[in-house]
């Protein structure tokens, strides 16, 4: 069967749905790879480029859509390109059939079998076919790079001889695929970064990148503790009314302090939800830039203007461009002609060059939207979450005045007992070998022993937080040494008695001066 992928229509679209290194890999199926002249150029691949990889190069769209089985492409196909479809043939495509129901009968009338990307189940197996979830990194990273661009000062602090320069105060609403990427930039990109999502599960994975999770409060506890706003499939679902009114209430406690305002928050099959108003525009500082990644589905900022970049009453920047994955076409078009691969791979399972459209399969049943000359959209709930439900942690037990006394109270018995059993076993060993060995030996052995003893359990049971583990060696062997020296001052002979005293010198300075330097070292992370 042949696979072709026509140059996309949409007015500044860049990306391509077949790369020459996907058509590689569409041939190793058995397919025969098609593409229409000049259709790659503006994401960096040339037609050469493409000859060179074994595709055919096709000199316009109606002649590939004549030869092709399969029509690979990027955006939901206009109504020309549907007419252009035959019964039995199958398109694979952004579609939105929640937005898109006369683009949808019109597919169906065709008998063509229709997939939609956008459409592929949030599940694991399915990650590889995610091409909303590509797309959306992509804009994430790119959102950043577009408000730095329109932002006039540094990401990052700065202490310079021209003067300080404090961090940019990033914010970003949404933390789904396009939302961790942001925040994953911004960061990188130094950034004070806060982050706010419905679904509370996602704070851990804001926080391991970085950002400060924004929490909303509640009688009776914070929005971790019983206000989720998880939907199946791993996607938002709308709020109550009282959560919007303190989402709203914290985003207006915010604006006056955030430069930069990222937002990505949507809801399968609505429009975009109102989350940055008016006022909280004019709350804003002059020069900050608001970056909105729900522009094409109505905006997430009350002002946002489609495909635009306005600038507020109050000097604020508010972009609403619509292709922000186009902008970066080479990096986009290698990720979703990848995409497109993958589901081909599971529509060949024989690798043989022959597409089966298998309706048991979870997530070909789940991306088919047209079938045969019937609607299947919308598919059936998926079987397993994306996000399982959080959990309630449980809240330890603080124990009482009594509990803590009788636990106290164990543990020094059950310290007491076993230092004295070790006691005795020493006594008993000292007694074995003073039985036996000469009293010369005696001496230097219970020199040793107290030296090792002491140095032990007085130096090196300090705590590491009061001493590190290197002065804790440093002063454990001054320990021996002092212990050693004191024994041997009360010798008979002058020069062992002056050499003890010097001992003792030396070894006390080291450890005192141990103390005054982690002493110090302290003071220097302490608070003022």
């Amino acid at each position: 069967m042949k696979i072709g992928a026509p140059k996309e229509l949409i007015a500044g679209e860049s990306r391509v749905a077949m790369t020459p290194e996907s058509a590689l890999q569409l041939q190793k199926l058995g397919y025969i790879c098609l593409i229409e002249a000049s259709a790659g150029s503006l994401a960096g691949f040339s037609d050469k480029a493409y000859r060179a990889a074994g595709v055919e190069v096709v000199e316009t769209a109606e002649a590939l859509f004549e030869q092709a089985d399969i029509i690979a492409k990027v955006r939901p196909p206009e109504p020309r390109e549907l007419e252009r479809l035959r019964a039995g043939q199958t398109l694979i495509s952004f579609f939105y059939p929640g937005q898109n129901a006369t683009l949808l009968e019109q597919a169906k009338a065709t008998g063509a079998n229709v997939i939609a990307m956008d459409m592929v189940p949030r599940i694991s197996r399915a990650q590889k076919m995610d091409a909303l979830s590509s797309m959306a990194n992509i804009a994430g990273y790119r959102a950043v790079i577009e408000a730095g661009n329109n932002f006039g000062r540094f990401f990052t602090g700065q202490v310079t001889a021209a003067g300080k320069v404090p961090p940019a105060k990033v914010l970003i609403i949404g933390a789904g695929v396009a939302g961790l990427a942001a925040i994953g930039t911004a960061t990188s990109l130094g950034a004070i970064t806060y982050a706010f999502d419905v679904r509370p599960e996602v704070a851990e994975q804001i926080e391991s990148m970085g950002a400060e999770f924004v929490f909303l409060d509640f009688k009776g506890g914070q929005q971790a503790e019983g206000q989720d706003g998880a939907a199946t499939g791993g996607y938002a679902a709308p709020s109550s009314p009282e959560f919007r009114e303190k989402q709203l209430e914290k985003f207006r406690e915010l604006a006056p302090e955030i430069d930069i305002v990222i937002t990505t928050a949507l809801i399968p099959g609505r429009d975009a939800p109102k989350l940055w108003l008016a006022d909280m525009v004019a709350a804003m500082k002059p020069g900050s830039v608001i970056v909105d990644l729900a522009a094409e589905r109505g905006g997430n900022c009350e002002l946002t203007v489609a495909d635009q970049r306005i600038v507020s009453d109050n000097g604020v920047v508010i972009i609403g461009y619509t292709d922000f994955p186009s902008r970066m076409a080479a990096q986009a078009s290698t990720l979703y002609s990848t995409n497109i691969r993958h589901m081909m791979t599971d529509l060949t399972p024989a690798k043989d060059g022959k597409l089966v459209h298998n309706m048991e399969d979870d997530v070909i049943r789940g991306a088919t939207v047209a079938f045969e000359g019937a609607v299947t959209y919308p598919p059936p709930p998926p079987k397993i979450q994306a996000i399982a439900a959080q959990k309630p942690r449980e809240k330890t037990k603080e124990p009482t005045a009594e509990e803590k006394k009788a636990r106290e109270a164990a543990a020094f018995k059950a310290q007491t007992k076993s230092q004295g059993f070790l006691l005795l076993i020493g006594t008993a060993l000292l007694l074995l070998v003073g039985a036996y060995a000469p009293a010369s030996f005696m001496n230097h052995f219970v020199v040793f022993m107290l030296a090792c003893f002491i140095g032990f359990q007085v130096i090196w049971n300090v705590s590491h937080s009061l001493h590190t583990p290197l002065m804790a060696v440093t002063n454990a062997i001054s320990g021996i040494v002092i212990l050693g020296a004191l024994l041997q001052v009360g010798s008979g002979n002058w020069l062992v008695v002056i050499l003890a005293a010097l001992s003792v010198l030396v070894a006390t300075i080291n450890i005192v001066g141990g103390f005054l330097v982690t002493r110090r070292m302290l003071a220097m992370f302490q608070k003022s």
